[in-house]
């Protein structure tokens, strides 16, 4: 039997237009929530076993068997502003030489993010692939897995063979999507035939209203997989990234049929669900003060989960807005855990202080957003760390987060009752790992914030009597009328039922 050589490689960013910054090349290369830059041997090695669209590529390679994997390169960095032009080409120019030194190859499978914006390329999946296109020629098979968030565009679509897609959101299936776009490149090779068909929807979703727990996209994501069709046939639907100001921008549909007609059927079946469903999506936000007041009023058993929605920086927010710490101090709160406030300077001085030590000073809004100033207090060191963490929830478990110089802090004076765990790094706090590794139990709290928008409830939701999506400032925004997008194609309604783009 003839060894089939497969490469992998990943190249992950979710791009937030609106958020200040560029995201370079030193984003990729060090480690966050994320494993850091990988080369060679190192792609296969240090991502084993995690849940991420690479390791599960390789897994299902190996599961087969008579596959040799030949791994180029992974990387991905915490989502942000634009990728700069430097970056997207030193790794895309990484990528391509080694595919080239690789030898011949019978495929390629690419576990990129959809959602990526350079300084040159509104879609920066699709130009990947058109330079990938142009090395190696339209004949080698592609396989690409993309994140529930994607922004689909008609080049990506039509550059790579074939496309998966994460189901869930929180996104539990990575590794199985990796493993799914590996089967689907490996039907390629042995013959099955797909025609591709592609729609985009005509309104956005934020991304709160999103989850697959529950609401329209429970339904959504369940027809997928109850839609009729013959074998090697599937779809797909991508509910798109809403923070990035591009034309492709929302929902979109990818089906993949035996014929043209058996696609389109399939594609337009999804689109006319999704359509159905428009005003079914719950975009609710409560004010910081009254989501505050919400929590403290609760009498049910469990912490009531707080989301600071709008920075969360697993979507390009700063991690350091202030405005629900301040509603929690405004209000009195007690038994108030947040987490994971970024604060490079303050992490420092606790360390210089050490464990019991009063800091006196001034927290979060670092990054000098609009709308949010830092929060004056006195604060006692209740715990410090280098910032590695094992995460132990669904989603990351086996992975490691990388927070840098770290520390548990107690408001004392104004906002007693309050803790906050502080970070050196931007990292989104979707794993209870963030709380527990500092000695503080948020199931023993009575409200937890959590700088998330809906990653937190695969490890958080099973333990609060409530979840409140919390509507205060932030580099993330999910009050989508109020954007101002430029690129965005014509007459999409910015949320749904809200107005057209382009109408006054």
């Amino acid at each position: 039997m003839k060894v089939r050589r497969i490469a992998v490689a990943g190249f992950q960013h979710e791009t937030n237009t609106f958020a200040p910054g560029r995201t370079g090349f030193d984003a990729f290369e060090m480690a966050d929530s994320w494993p850091p830059l990988l080369r060679g041997a190192a792609v296969i090695g240090e991502t084993r076993g995690m849940n991420l669209p690479v390791a599960g590529a390789i897994a299902e390679a190996e599961r087969r068997g008579g596959i040799e994997i030949v791994p180029i390169l992974w990387c991905a960095a915490e989502p942000g502003g634009v990728v700069t032009d430097a970056a997207f080409d030193r790794i895309s120019g990484e990528i391509i030489d080694g595919l080239r030194r690789a030898g011949p190859l019978d495929g390629l499978c690419l576990d990129l993010h959809g959602a990526m914006v350079t300084e040159s390329h509104e879609d920066g999946e699709g130009a990947l692939l058109g330079i990938v296109r142009a090395a190696l020629g339209t004949a080698l098979p592609v396989a690409v897995s993309l994140d529930l968030h994607a922004n689909l565009s008609q080049a990506l679509v039509s550059r790579a063979d074939v496309i998966t897609i994460y189901r869930s959101y929180p996104h539990l299936d990575m590794a199985e999507t990796g493993a799914r776009a590996m089967a689907a490149l490996l039907d390629r090779l042995d013959g099955v035939v797909r025609h591709a068909a592609f729609r985009q929807a005509p309104f956005l979703v934020p991304l709160h209203a999103q989850s697959t727990d529950d609401g329209p996209c429970r339904a959504l994501y369940r027809l997928l997989e109850d839609l009729p069709k013959a074998a090697g046939e599937y779809a797909e639907l991508a509910m798109g990234f809403t923070a990035a100001d591009i034309a492709d921008c929302g929902p979109s549909v990818l089906a993949y049929g035996a014929t043209p007609a058996r696609a389109s059927a399939m594609a337009e079946a999804v689109l006319a669900r999704l359509c159905a469903s428009e005003s079914g999506f719950d975009t609710t936000l409560v004010p910081p003060r009254q989501a505050v007041r919400q929590a403290m009023h609760s009498r049910a058993p469990g912490p009531v989960v707080l989301a600071d929605v709008q920075d969360n920086p697993g979507a390009g927010g700063t991690s350091d807005t202030t405005g629900l710490l301040q509603a929690l101090i405004d209000e009195g709160a007690q038994g108030a855990l947040l987490g994971v406030l970024c604060d490079p300077e303050l992490a420092r001085q606790a360390h210089g202080a050490g464990t019991g030590a009063v800091l006196t000073g001034r927290i979060g809004a670092a990054a000098g957003l609009p709308g949010t100033q830092p929060v004056a207090g006195r604060f006692r060191v209740l715990a410090l760390s280098d910032g590695r963490i094992a995460y132990g929830g669904a989603m990351y478990g086996g992975g490691v987060a990388s927070l840098g110089p770290s520390c548990l802090l107690a408001f004392e004076g104004p906002g007693a009752g309050i803790r906050v765990v502080v970070s050196s790094v931007r990292i989104q706090c979707l794993d209870r790992a963030l709380f527990t590794h500092f000695g503080a139990d948020p199931a023993a709290a009575r409200i937890v914030c959590v700088k998330s928008t809906l990653h937190f409830r695969a490890d958080f939701a099973p333990l609060a009597s409530a979840v409140i999506y919390v509507d205060a400032p932030g580099a993330f925004p999910c009050r989508l009328e109020g954007l101002r997008y430029r690129r965005l194609r014509p007459g999409v309604r910015l949320g749904p039922g809200g107005r057209a783009q382009g109408s006054s």
